[in-house]
């Protein structure tokens, strides 16, 4: 998931600003798209199921009309979610005014919220984080004296990897999860406006300058050109910030704490060339995440780099495709092998993970169909073997491959000739040059930050997708 905001003094037409940036977010979310455009606290919205250039046209954008302010979003897709009605931003009447609400990663204690809401007398009408949220900052406002003041006193409630950006008749806040599990940051383009994204790769694609990135706990209100930060929750929680985010989510032209995704990829390559050598003729990239490690682990072996697999550059991220049979058909359209590259070769083939196998090993398949004489498996993330519960959504340990088979057997299994993983004692290395105080990595050791989330019985929607390839 994804969040995007823009805020200025002047009415213009702030939806194709949000429209932009939220196309430079895809990558996170590829299951629906919606923006709200605040029109001096008139609300327009347009969302729906789909990608951003399927669910908006000229027609749509134009519709959403000028204003001062907007937000957008982007749906990771996961199992038994993918109704319309699902769809962010959610927009909220009260009786403290309106607002609207879009989120990103996920709470680790939102079916322990929605229960006791429910006992309350609220009925919801999604399965999604953000009605959560929503409910408990209305609830909040009733008894604040401001929208932001509500919004500081939620957050003391929420557990897990949630940002999330808030936009009300005459303010915009933008709110980090006390851990800082997610990232989002803040710009400044030149006509003054401000933009909030999770990624700096979404301000680059509206001409603004990357200001800084909010510390956990931290909330930002954007009044009248005006930037408030409010500070009562930094610190109350120790750092956690995902080191999947390097791995895998994010974009690589972005930074995050300070650390180029790119450089952190083609470090983690480096290192896991060092810790699995192995004699080859050349270093291919699974695109396109694992194409900055294969980068890395070429130039620390001294093994070529080649371009073995084309990627159809149509087809979305297979991670994020709900349900495992529209994953499967994805991997059969959206690669194919470059038989000059692998022929008679013997190929390193770096992926960013392994957590099902699946794709692994159609890929081992492809290149040696291709004419490859032996494909060496790489990972640039250590053993994937625990359930994540803020964002990546695998809640269970069953589909995990590492889980249930040996190094040994997940070779034999996905037809490689050897298989290596990044050590575990280097995953964090991979950004040191970053300032983060602290990682997650918790879908690798088991060490989670927050409690493991409590599950009622057919009270909330908690199924998770059969995640990852």
């Amino acid at each position: 998931m994804a969040v995007f905001g823009i805020v200025g003094n002047e009415k213009t037409s702030v939806a194709s600003s949000v429209y932009y940036g939220l196309f430079a977010l895809q990558h996170r979310g590829q299951e629906s798209a919606g923006i709200v455009v605040n029109d001096d606290g008139v609300f327009t919205t347009h969302r729906d199921s789909g990608l951003v250039d399927e669910v908006f046209d000229h027609k749509s954008l134009n519709a959403l009309g000028k204003g001062n302010m907007a937000i957008g979003h982007v749906r990771y897709g996961t199992l038994g979610t993918k109704e319309r009605v699902n769809a962010e931003p959610i927009v909220v009447n009260h009786i403290k005014g309106r607002m609207a609400i879009a989120t990103s990663g996920k709470l680790s204690n939102a079916a322990e919220l929605k229960r006791e809401l429910e006992l309350a007398g609220h009925i919801f009408h999604t399965t999604i984080d953000a009605e959560v949220v929503s409910c408990v900052i209305t609830k909040e406002r009733l008894t604040s004296a401001s929208i932001e003041e509500a919004v500081s006193r939620a957050m003391s409630k929420f557990s897990g990897g949630l940002c999330l950006l808030l936009m009300s008749p005459q303010k915009m806040i933008a709110a980090r999860d006390r851990y800082g599990l997610h990232p989002i940051c803040y710009g400044q383009r030149e006509d003054g406006q401000y933009v909030i994204a999770d990624e700096s790769c979404a301000l680059d694609s509206v001409g603004a300058t990357l200001i800084r990135e909010l510390d956990p706990g931290e909330i930002i209100v954007f009044q009248g050109g005006s930037v408030k930060s409010l500070r009562d929750h930094c610190g109350e929680c120790p750092e956690s910030l995902c080191i999947f985010e390097y791995i895998y989510t994010a974009r690589p032209d972005s930074s995050i704490a300070g650390c180029a995704v790119h450089k952190a990829r083609r470090r983690a390559g480096a290192l896991l060339a060092k810790a699995h050598p192995v004699e080859a003729d050349i270093v291919v990239g699974v695109p396109d995440s694992g194409l900055d490690a294969a980068i890395g682990y070429a130039g620390e072996s001294g093994i070529p780099y080649g371009i073995g697999l084309i990627k159809n550059k149509y087809i979305g991220r297979t991670f994020i495709a709900p349900g495992q049979d529209v994953r499967e058909d994805k991997v059969k359209i959206k690669l194919n092998p470059v038989r000059d590259t692998v022929a008679g070769k013997r190929v390193v083939l770096v992926d960013d993970s392994i957590v099902r196998g699946t794709t692994c090993a159609k890929l081992v398949k492809l290149l040696k169909s291709a004419g490859a004489k032996e494909v060496h498996l790489r990972s640039s993330a250590p053993a994937f073997i625990n359930p994540c519960y803020y964002g990546t959504d695998i809640d269970s340990k069953d589909s995990l491959i590492a889980c249930n088979h040996t190094v040994e057997e997940i070779t034999k299994i996905t037809g490689a000739d050897s298989l290596g993983y990044l050590r575990l004692e280097d995953v964090t290395e991979i950004c040191k040059s970053g300032n983060a105080k602290g990682y997650c990595t918790a879908c690798f050791d088991g060490k989670y930050p927050t409690e493991i989330p409590k599950k009622y019985e057919n009270k909330y929607d908690n199924k998770i997708s059969e995640n990852k390839k």
